[in-house]
């Protein structure tokens, strides 16, 4: 039993930065259409943003992880702004085929800049774990879980109770009477990339003192967030998130009773199993982002 609670609290720490990947995506895919290559590189590069100001400019911890974010954002909006506002109307394909060598340059760029070799991040919390009774936590990994639900929180605050929310949702509907109700589409497009983005970025910066930083450690993190969305349902917030959290404990429990090597593999295979009963997910949503 022990175990087992060892291994549910795993998964509900790692589940919270899995819901901040899905969520971005499913706000770009959902509003945008588009299909983002590049969402894992953008979560390679908010920890490597915390790896510089940490490790190299000896900034404060957690002015580094602020700073990883704004950067995101302004990546984000960059993308968007140079590579998709100049495609909007074009074919998915097209779409596409530019997203993936946005992802190839991102990460040869990565690769360029900090070379191949691992990093770590020092951080400041105490290097002995708490201990709960039969379990225990690093204190690094509960800093990332609160960290992570505020970030959660507030999104759906963003999107459920604010202006440029309901400009998202509207377009989210329908786009065509979104423009004619006065919504600026282009501004909303960037402003949910960037926002995506942004929550990408905040993911690695939450990981990369947990675990280690390099270059193609997005490419997980991508296809992990592309199958939250697909389980969660596109479009929805809470589905992100509940998906989130689903696919770290069925990992988590994976590794823990099967195989480490099968980790990944058990997560995906819950997937196809719940879409041959569920193709529309387990939250989808036709109407609304929420």
């Amino acid at each position: 039993m022990a175990e087992f609670l060892q291994h549910c609290l795993n998964a509900l720490i790692l589940g919270g930065t899995y819901a901040l990947l899905g969520i971005g995506l499913t706000l770009i895919f959902g509003i945008m259409k588009v299909v983002n290559f590049t969402h894992g590189e953008l979560y390679t590069f908010g920890a490597y943003m915390v790896f510089f100001f940490v490790m190299v400019l000896g900034v404060n911890f957690f002015v580094g992880i602020a700073a990883a974010m704004i950067l995101g954002i302004v990546l984000g909006a960059l993308i968007e702004f140079v590579l998709l506002r100049p495609l909007r109307g074009a074919s998915i394909d097209t779409t596409m085929l530019v997203m993936i060598g946005a992802w190839i340059a991102l990460q040869n760029l990565e690769q360029f800049t900090w070379s191949g070799i691992a990093k770590s991040i020092d951080h400041p919390f105490p290097v002995e774990p708490l201990v709960l009774g039969a379990v225990s936590v690093s204190w690094i990994r509960i800093f990332v879980f609160l960290f992570a639900l505020t970030l959660i929180a507030g999104t759906y605050f963003l999107i459920n109770r604010t202006k440029l929310g309901k400009a998202m949702r509207a377009t989210f509907q329908d786009r065509d009477t979104a423009a004619l109700m006065g919504v600026n589409i282009n501004r909303i497009c960037t402003a949910t990339f960037a926002l995506g983005s942004s929550l990408a970025a905040a993911a690695g910066a939450l990981l990369g003192p947990v675990f280690i930083v390099m270059p193609t450690m997005g490419d997980g993190a991508a296809l992990k967030a592309f199958a939250i969305v697909i389980l969660g349902g596109l479009g929805s917030i809470i589905g992100a998130t509940v998906g989130g959290f689903i696919l770290a404990l069925v990992e988590e429990l994976g590794a823990g009773y099967i195989s480490s090597g099968y980790r990944d593999a058990m997560g995906f295979g819950l997937i196809i199993i719940i879409l041959v009963y569920k193709p529309t997910g387990l939250f989808a949503l036709k109407e609304r982002i929420g």
